[in-house]
């Protein structure tokens, strides 16, 4: 499931901070500020979806999310990969490489940064 705009800056806060109430989540905003009752509401409509639960301490809800960044954030990747490349990853390289206009040295580096994480996740497996 994808968030909306306003969802999705208020889960980068909340991921940012791992829990926290409404008023924490609007010393979160940098830029302008939304009101209390905007974020409580979309709170509410981030719990109706699953993505964030709350505990009540007092009068004041803590909100914590319930899916983690990496998986959100995974999950988004490879569906826009399946959209718009169908489903390639080689072709999404290609077009971002020709886009940023990617010298031969920087797509080597690119591999090599790669191939390392790779070996790395391979040897965690093991």
């Amino acid at each position: 499931m994808q968030l909306t705009k306003a969802e999705e800056q208020i889960m980068q806060i909340l991921w940012t901070m791992e829990e926290g109430t409404v008023q924490d989540i609007l010393k979160g905003f940098t830029d302008t500020k939304p009101a209390r009752t905007t974020i409580a509401t979309i709170l509410s409509i981030l719990e109706n979806k699953n993505f964030v639960v709350h505990r009540t301490e007092g009068r004041v809800n803590v909100y914590k999310a319930l899916i983690a960044k990496d998986d959100y954030s995974k999950k988004q990747l490879f569906g826009f990969v399946k959209d718009y490349f169908n489903g390639s990853f080689s072709s999404m390289f290609s077009f971002f490489a020709k886009e940023t206009n990617l010298s031969v040295e920087e797509m080597d580096t690119l591999l090599e940064e790669t191939r390392q994480a790779l070996e790395k996740d391979n040897k965690k497996a093991e």
